[in-house]
């Protein structure tokens, strides 16, 4: 997003929030987030699958957070309490700067 679209308040992720948030994170770190609230298991699963086997694990925690009901949503509430201020996404800190 350009530098004028962001001084009147129009903020866009690359390509969504979830990326934004796994690279601001770290996989690691996504990973043990996924840990602690019971879903690793569940990861494991689908970075078995043929389509998803080898890809790059940020674009498999991708597709795991935004595959089954709410886990997206849920994500993305866990994610944002697991950054540090120095790491929130730049998108994302210009929203909370603008409101």
């Amino acid at each position: 997003v350009g530098d004028d679209l962001e001084a009147r308040g129009f903020f866009a992720c690359d390509p969504d929030l979830e990326a934004e948030l796994i690279r601001a994170l770290g996989t690691d770190a996504v990973e043990a987030v996924a840990d602690a609230n019971g879903d690793l298991v569940s990861f494991r699963t689908l970075q078995k699958q043929p389509a998803w086997r080898g890809r790059p694990a940020d674009q498999q925690l991708r597709r795991f957070m935004g595959s089954g009901g709410r886990r997206k949503l849920r994500y993305a509430r866990l994610l944002v309490d697991a950054l540090e201020l120095e790491q929130i996404p730049r998108p994302l800190d210009g929203v909370l700067a603008a409101v």
